[in-house]
């Protein structure tokens, strides 16, 4: 699979570049953040992240002033499984490289999006990104079989929590997962077992032979 870079105008349809601001609170905190033995672990909402000065920025700058959470996702992850989107961006951070799979919620065709259109892109270590609400995105990857991703995840605030109780009026209902996110499962993933909706067809792309 081609790996694509930030640099790339292709980046600019699912995200870009944040620049201007003193990451260096941000990195220290990153590193004491929990990272599992193997497997993922993501965590809403950080309070040690959450205290940095930094936060407040992205609450009044970067989110206009929204009430907004700081937590990660850490751990070892080399395949697709599943792609879910927000109503809001979504902010990356991270001290090492890590590899995002990225896709366009307007090439979900029928309620279903084909592995083909996921593109792939390096996200170089102390980058702050922003991936927009129209941007389809999971679990990071890491770069390096031998070494976890640590990622911040800025989102507004009560993301990812409960799920609402609704009544399904349009397809989209279908996929609401947790508060604020929507998601589309691969037949292969944990997730589909759990009981989230089947909306990735084709291939459950894994990049582990990309990185070796």
């Amino acid at each position: 699979m081609i790996i694509h870079t930030t640099e790339e105008r292709l980046f600019a349809k699912f995200g870009r570049v944040i620049k201007g601001y003193d990451t260096k609170e941000l990195q220290e905190a990153l590193k004491n953040t929990r990272v599992p033995q193997e497997g993922t672990i993501y965590e809403a909402s950080d309070e040690d992240l959450e205290k940095l000065d930094i936060a407040k920025l992205f609450s009044s700058n970067i989110y206009g002033g929204m009430p907004i959470q700081l937590g990660y996702c850490n751990g070892y992850n080399t395949r697709l499984n599943c792609l879910e989107y927000h109503r809001d961006s979504e902010i990356n951070f991270a001290n090492e490289d890590f590899i995002l799979l990225l896709g366009d919620r307007e090439d979900i065709i029928n309620g279903v999006i084909d592995s083909v259109n996921v593109q792939a892109f390096l996200i170089k270590k102390n980058t702050l990104v922003e991936i927009y609400a129209s941007t389809l995105h999971y679990a990071p990857c890491q770069t390096n079989l031998e070494k976890p991703f640590q990622v911040l995840v800025v989102l507004p605030k009560g993301t990812n929590g409960p799920k609402p109780v609704i009544e399904v009026h349009d397809k989209e209902d279908e996929y609401l997962f947790a508060c604020n996110k929507w998601l589309l499962a691969h037949e292969e993933s944990s997730e589909a077992k759990k009981g989230a909706v089947i909306g990735i067809s084709n291939q459950n792309i894994d990049i582990k032979k990309d990185i070796q």
